[in-house]
């Protein structure tokens, strides 16, 4: 197990910190088929549409090329969720991450480094919500590369999330997640997160059943130290 260690994120780690967003994102797809595959709508779809071409056609080769063609289209729906929330992040916080988390006091982005490649990331940022009554700030982008995982970085990166939080004088920790990253949503129940909802966002996540989850970390002012 190689050692790690977290640091402030510079612009020489853009191409690292690039790609294990877009991997990252990418293995949620095959979750996210799987899904799609057993809703209602999709079962119909696959079990009926060949029946229907068969009893009003005749031919087997027409309802067989139905369903060939048919499961091709279903993971690109599935993956269509996952590029699009990469394509949109690249525009915007990630298109200057210096400038979006690195420019102002309240905010920061980490990267973990072992063996001088970046092997996870982690950033937060103020929540600009003046209804608040509660100085909340955002953690975003939680990644580690698939071959470093199991040792703990995860736990590390959000713990200097949390930390940082303290210690810049904030209430609460935020933060978006969906249904299907189970093993993200373990991660941060046993951190001491709490669910506080769910919300469907865009077209392709109601075309998936891709559910937004909401969680909540309650920094209690009297506590001190380190986390």
């Amino acid at each position: 197990m190689a050692p790690y260690h977290i640091r402030k994120y510079q612009e020489s780690d853009r191409k690292w910190v690039v790609g294990l967003l877009s991997r990252g994102m990418a293995e949620h797809t095959p979750a996210t088929f799987r899904r799609l595959l057993k809703l209602p709508g999709t079962l119909i779809l696959l079990l009926g549409g060949p029946l229907a071409l068969l009893l009003a056609s005749g031919s087997w080769l027409l309802a067989l090329m139905f369903s060939l063609s048919l499961l091709p289209a279903l993971w690109f729906l599935a993956k269509k969720p996952w590029t699009e929330y990469v394509d949109k992040t690249l525009r915007t916080d990630m298109s200057d991450i210096t400038k979006s988390y690195l420019s102002e006091r309240g905010s920061c982005f980490w990267v973990a480094e072992s063996e001088e490649k970046v092997v996870g990331t982690v950033g937060a940022l103020p929540v600009d919500d003046p209804t608040l009554r509660e100085k909340r700030l955002q953690l975003f982008h939680l990644s580690v590369d698939s071959e470093h995982r199991g040792q703990g970085i995860a736990k590390a990166l959000v713990r200097t999330v949390l930390q940082f939080a303290r210690d810049q004088g904030y209430s609460e920790v935020v933060l978006n997640t969906s249904n299907i990253q189970l093993s993200a949503m373990a991660l941060y129940q046993s951190m001491g997160f709490k669910k506080t909802g769910q919300s469907l966002c865009c077209v392709w996540d109601r075309l998936v059943a891709l559910h937004t989850v909401h969680f909540i970390y309650r920094l209690p002012s009297a506590q001190a130290g380190s986390l």
